[in-house]
């Protein structure tokens, strides 16, 4: 993958709120996991790292069918990256998972 190609995608699970920023981390949530491969990659072609993966609960999707949501950890350490500044102006402290939000 092409740090171009890397770049776009993280953008755009900034605008989905899958991926948000807390101090040196980036947060990725989703239910598939598939998806935290996909980032996992986009992370080491921006020269960051995966620090861990770790199911958080449980989600019901409908009346029968349960699915794990997924948060992955990575270090990013790029504080004049272009991302960074793409994530304070379209990002969100919250993910779309979260209850506070």
């Amino acid at each position: 993958m092409y740090p171009v190609q890397a770049e776009k995608k993280m953008r755009a699970w900034i605008r989905s709120h899958h991926l948000i920023c807390s101090g040196n981390f980036y947060l990725f949530e989703t239910l598939d996991y598939p998806a935290v491969e996909r980032f996992s990659e986009c992370v080491e072609t921006l020269g960051g790292v995966v620090i861990n993966v770790e199911p958080l609960k449980k989600i019901w999707m409908g009346n029968r069918r349960q699915v794990m949501l997924y948060r992955v950890k990575a270090s990013l350490h790029t504080p004049e990256h272009a991302l960074r500044n793409y994530w304070s102006k379209r990002g969100s402290f919250y993910s779309r998972f979260d209850e506070r939000g």
